[in-house]
């Protein structure tokens, strides 16, 4: 979190668009308790494969997201090769010193390597997520078309700005 520069890693078995938002939605359960008033995520993003603006996966569990919890979210991807405004690079160059040479052969080890880790004067909560996350799920375009007319795409930006509103009002 940007505001607050709260760090949460996340791990698992495989890196998914699904990965991407049960990660997001873990997140989410652990922090809305402290957050009552947010009615909108602004989310930045690196328009990685498995995140990108194009995603149908990821884009339709977005929208699934933003009706289950209740909230506005809008992605914003940043342009190829400007990672370095990317505050989140700074964070794995962190990490990755705090790995040093540690022999990271098993997820047990990186679990506590990350546990360690500090950011912005803060220990970073460390998440695993469990269960199997098969790569390659997408969407036809026939089956894609009721979730992107959910989508409000910046006129100027289409790729790197969208808006997704939800259908209530928050997640129970």
């Amino acid at each position: 979190m940007l505001a607050t520069n709260a760090l949460t890693i996340i791990f698992g078995n495989r890196e998914t668009s699904d990965f991407w938002v049960d990660g997001l939605k873990l997140w989410w359960l652990q922090v809305k308790g402290n957050l009552t008033s947010i009615r909108r995520l602004v989310i930045y993003l690196d328009n990685g494969p498995k995140n990108s603006g194009r995603r149908t996966q990821f884009l339709k569990r977005m929208i699934e997201f933003a009706d289950w919890s209740g909230l506005a979210i809008r992605l914003v991807y940043y342009p190829p090769y400007h990672s370095k405004y990317n505050p989140i690079e700074h964070c794995w160059s962190s990490l990755e010193q705090k790995w040093g040479g540690t022999l990271l052969n098993c997820l047990k080890v990186i679990l506590q390597e990350a546990l360690r880790m500090w950011w912005c004067g803060q220990h970073a909560t460390v998440k695993r997520l469990q269960g199997e996350y098969p790569d390659g799920v997408r969407l036809t375009r026939k089956e894609m078309k009721p979730y992107e007319a959910r989508l409000e795409r910046s006129k100027a930006l289409p790729k790197y700005d969208i808006v997704i509103r939800p259908t209530q009002t928050r997640c129970r």
